[in-house]
């Protein structure tokens, strides 16, 4: 994508980084087996702004707190928390966020199954220019084999989620 080396550098540091503000949020919520309420969405839409405000405290993480703030933004607007439309949201948020999506797909969670990888990236493509920056999409499914041969070997020996 021709991303600057300041940028791969924030991403590389942001993206462990993203949901650091989930430590705040309930575990009874965290680890729900079935769908949220809307009260119980709306706690959890606040885990990127108590991201930022835990990493703000290090002046030294400052670069990586759009990733925090921004990796639910949507391209079409309708993400959170600022409801930001395009380009307005950082662009590497907007590459973390294919990233989490792609790994929040394929993952297992208290609520769900995680998918094979096809699948994820056909939902994935389903949703580029409306949740998803098309060229940050289209950058990640360049490198979709790699990904899912890295995913394919992460995966094995790994416990279930706690729920």
């Amino acid at each position: 994508m021709g991303l600057s080396s300041e940028d791969r550098e924030r991403i590389r540091v942001g993206t462990p980084l993203h949901d650091i503000g989930k430590i705040g949020i309930s575990d009874a919520i965290l680890r729900k087996p079935g769908k949220l309420t809307r009260e119980e969405f709306e706690e959890m839409k606040s885990h990127p702004a108590k991201g930022v405000a835990i990493l703000e405290s290090f002046p030294a993480l400052g670069p990586v707190l759009p990733i925090v703030r921004s990796h639910h933004e949507r391209w079409d607007g309708r993400g959170y928390p600022d409801g930001l439309v395009g380009a307005e949201t950082p662009q590497v948020a907007r590459i973390v966020g294919v990233a989490d999506a792609f790994d929040a797909l394929t993952s297992e969670r208290c609520y769900r199954r995680g998918v094979p990888a096809p699948e994820a990236l056909a939902e994935l493509r389903r949703h580029a220019g409306t949740q998803f920056d098309p060229e940050a999409l289209k950058a990640f499914l360049a490198i979709a084999n790699r990904v899912e041969l890295s995913l394919r070997k992460n995966l094995e020996g790994l416990a279930k989620p706690a729920c």
